[in-house]
């Protein structure tokens, strides 16, 4: 058993080498947290674990006596008959979780099915973020203040909202930040303005409700799932890669993130639930934003290879069908524009003019049945 255990170790550890060599280190914590990969290791450990303190109480009469047992327990013959009947089912158990886990390494290091756990972790993310329906709500005023810088430096993981919300609840202060989850901070960059000269205590206070690490997490951070799904678009259309169909499948996710932000009222903050907005003012982000961050990032690369270039703007042509905001349809018709003017210096011939046609095709923002005044954005 632990030696179909190391087994196992060495193959889970080659498939994480595979991933990171073609998907990105990013990705090796979609491995490591991997359910299945947990459960078929936990099984056999345990397997081996078990059956070694089972075997250490079975006697034989000629044994010799382990130190500090009487010698008249050990010319017993002693085989918990239970023990061994859970050891042997166990055994069983192992060897149909090894069956299991030959099937499910080679599943979980394909390429679609990586993709599909990214932008479904999205979607769920953006459905609990957002939930509401776009309005014609504006953002409000943020406040500006006294500025208290980072003292520390590394990734922000993790936000204490409900902390924040407590403190300024208690000193009667707003707190806007002025840094999103995600972002890497250093000493003296501003993290948050407060509407009162902060004390020393109330600083650390403040700066406490900040967790740091060495990467960032998708915990709070949207455009970490988005990053990974165009990580692997870029990775894909480079020319070591050339695999222009990872990239659409990519661009798919991608695509279906935006339609669901599309019609979505975009000034909640995350963790939304555990504050109140006129006390602490997180970073929000607007349509714009999470437009440049997937495909804005993206276009240089699909505007060298024509099939990504065309499904780049069937795309967003797609995404426009599904918003009710003029403002959101131009912004996306502007990446379409964009990407086309720069597949003029990238392609040719029937390559470029099949981008051009496409281009003409996309739904025009003041076109759809559904378009409305720019200030029904939500995101304006």
């Amino acid at each position: 058993m632990i030696t179909i255990a190391s087994t196992v170790f060495a193959i889970t550890i080659a498939a994480v080498a595979y991933a990171s060599g073609n998907y990105g280190p990013r990705l090796l914590t979609n491995f490591m947290n991997d359910r299945g990969n947990q459960f078929s290791l936990g099984i056999f450990i345990a397997t081996f674990a078990y059956n070694l303190t089972v075997l250490r109480v079975v006697h034989n009469p000629q044994e010799a006596p382990t130190p500090g047992e009487p010698r008249a327990e050990a010319l017993t013959a002693f085989v918990p008959q239970l023990s061994m009947l859970v050891s042997a089912a166990s055994a069983i158990l192992a060897v149909a979780v090894l069956v299991y886990f030959l099937n499910h390494i080679p599943a979980s290091i394909r390429i679609n099915t990586v993709l599909g756990g990214i932008g479904r972790r999205l979607l769920r993310d953006i459905e609990r973020r957002f939930p509401l329906e776009a309005s014609a709500s504006e953002a409000e005023e943020r406040t500006s203040g006294s500025p208290i810088s980072a003292r520390s430096i590394g990734y922000i993981e993790v936000v204490d909202f409900a902390e924040l919300d407590e403190i300024a609840r208690k000193k009667g202060l707003t707190i806007a930040l002025r840094v999103r989850t995600g972002d890497f901070i250093h000493p003296h960059l501003p993290v948050v303005e407060v509407s009162e000269e902060p004390g020393e205590a109330l600083q650390k206070r403040i700066l406490d409700c900040f967790s740091l690490g060495n990467s960032r997490t998708p915990t709070q951070d949207l455009e970490f799932l988005i990053d990974e799904l165009v990580e692997i678009a870029l990775r894909a259309l480079s020319p070591g890669v050339n695999d222009p169909f990872t990239a659409v499948t990519s661009m798919h996710w991608m695509g279906a993130a935006l339609a669901r932000l599309a019609d979505r009222d975009l000034l909640a903050g995350p963790e939304q639930d555990s504050y109140q907005t006129s006390r602490v003012q997180p970073l929000a982000d607007d349509f714009d934003h999470f437009v440049k961050r997937s495909f804005g990032a993206l276009r240089a690369s699909a505007a060298t290879n024509p099939i990504a270039a065309k499904i780049f703007l069937e795309t967003l042509s797609g995404v426009s069908v599904g918003t009710s905001s003029a403002h959101r349809q131009s912004t996306l018709r502007q990446e379409a524009e964009m990407l086309v003017e720069q597949a003029e210096h990238e392609l040719k011939g029937p390559a470029l003019a099949e981008v051009r046609e496409r281009l003409g095709s996309f739904r025009s923002p003041m076109g759809g049945a559904r378009a409305v005044d720019p200030a029904g954005s939500g995101a304006s």
